[in-house]
């Protein structure tokens, strides 16, 4: 196809689903962009797209019915429309006979081949095109300076690792996105020295166990190696770890958390359950007792430490007592962020086969019930940050002299909020100092100090 031809055809991408699946959209733009299309970022803009690409999540149920939602509110639209992701990767050859309109799906791998797969699909508009063929079993690709972020971002996501070993009962990632495959160092840091020469403050690393980083090419956890040569970057402000194992947490990880100002003291660190029969059944390594150690040492430590957790209710075989002892365990611990799941039963994972399957309706309301006692948690914590100095990241002008914004001890779009006083001139992606006047449930209120 001639260049020219290419400019003209502009692609929009719908991205649902976890940060992970913000990079690969950010990646498959960075290969199109590069083949010659024109790649929007803007779903207002979409309209004038003649390519549509729904990059999709089928974790969980909910998000499911998301992915589907979104496409078939494509499919009527008289454009090519491609679907692609974790859905597709998992009932790719289902929704290639459900939606005809669909010209092209594409698993988890097969970004590299979109640009060949769209030609094909211009030049002949009665081809359709499925090809989920799977994961790359090798080292995990590198996209170093292919992805394209949003016009004006300051915070990105850093994609350490791709694939899963843990066999956890009640998830299908492993199936999907194939076992850990680590980047290595040297390409990570490459890939973020890019990131911040572009505008980039914050870099969120991600993987599907970010503690698991290196142990498949260097012989051991080196994820505080990772993190000392990603320090050395001198423009970098942040850098925040999602998704850790408790039982991966090694001294030396820890150390480099309490050491270095440029990592966030903040840890994600879902945990699921806490009572023993629970873990086990899921398939988790952890303890109640090894739980309880790994937060203890984190705050002991790193006394300004926030952590995250998430849990799961309502998981096959939870007994009132499993559940009533969550409850107390979430009172008694005081996580400094929290979510909750209701359990999701999914089909082809050894959970959704188990007997014992709780009701949908006692699933949700014992979810709302942790979720009450972690409001009021919240709210406790955040009262205790009034009068103090932190620093905060600017990300919308809500409205003359009122910024919203977040700390280092908040992950976008899940954590809590900062409401800022300030009347200087601002944009965002803008640090600056404030003094909390006032805690809420999940917000806090400030102004520049």
């Amino acid at each position: 196809m001639d260049p020219s031809e290419k400019r003209k055809i502009k692609i929009y991408i719908e991205t649902l689903g976890c940060p992970k699946n913000e990079n690969d959209s950010e990646v498959a733009a960075g290969i199109l962009t590069e083949a010659g299309y024109d790649v929007i970022d803007r779903k207002e803009a979409a309209d004038g797209a003649q390519v549509i690409i729904v990059n999709t999540c089928g974790f969980i149920n909910d998000a499911k019915k998301e992915s589907v939602d979104s496409i078939l509110a494509w499919a009527g639209e008289d454009k090519i429309l491609v679907i692609s992701g974790c859905l597709s990767q998992r009932y790719g050859e289902e929704l290639f006979k459900e939606i005809p309109e669909a010209k092209c799906v594409v698993g988890v791998d097969q970004y590299e081949d979109l640009p060949k797969f769209l030609e094909k699909i211009i030049r002949d508009p009665d081809l359709r095109i499925l090809e989920t063929d799977g994961y790359n079993s090798e080292t995990c690709s590198e996209h170093l300076k292919r992805r394209v972020l949003p016009v004006g971002a300051y915070s990105t996501t850093l994609k350490i690792s791709e694939g899963c070993n843990n066999r956890c009962a009640y998830c299908v990632i492993p199936s999907i996105r194939g076992p850990y495959r680590s980047r290595r160092i040297e390409n990570i840091t490459c890939e973020a020295e890019e990131l911040v020469s572009k505008g980039i403050k914050e870099l969120i690393l991600v993987a599907q166990d970010v503690t698991a980083y290196g142990m498949d090419i260097y012989g051991e956890y080196a994820l505080h190696r990772l993190l000392k040569e990603l320090c050395r970057i001198k423009d970098l402000k942040w850098i925040r770890l999602m998704y850790c194992y408790e039982d991966r947490m090694t001294d030396d990880l820890i150390d480099v958390i309490a050491k270095e100002d440029k990592i966030c003291k903040y840890i994600d660190l879902p945990i699921q359950h806490c009572s023993d029969a629970i873990l086990s059944a899921m398939g988790r390594r952890s303890t109640e007792a090894s739980i309880r150690g790994t937060v203890e040492k984190l705050r002991e430590r790193i006394p300004d430490i926030r952590i995250r957790t998430t849990l799961i209710t309502g998981f096959p075989g939870e007994k009132e007592k499993d559940f009533e002892e969550l409850m107390s365990f979430v009172e008694e611990m005081e996580f400094d962020r929290l979510g909750v799941f209701a359990y999701s039963q999914e089909e082809g994972t050894e959970a959704g086969e188990m007997d014992d399957q709780i009701p949908l309706e006692i699933r949700e309301e014992r979810r709302d019930s942790i979720m009450k006692i972690q409001m009021d948690i919240s709210l406790k914590k955040n009262m205790g940050m009034t009068g103090k100095t932190v620093e905060v990241l600017l990300e919308e002008k809500e409205e003359t002299g009122i910024w919203s914004g977040r700390t280092a001890y908040d992950a976008p779009d899940i954590d809590n909020g900062v409401l800022v006083a300030t009347n200087r001139p601002h944009s965002p992606g803008d640090m600056i100092m404030i003094k909390i006047t006032e805690g809420m449930d999940y917000d806090l209120m400030g102004e520049e100090v």
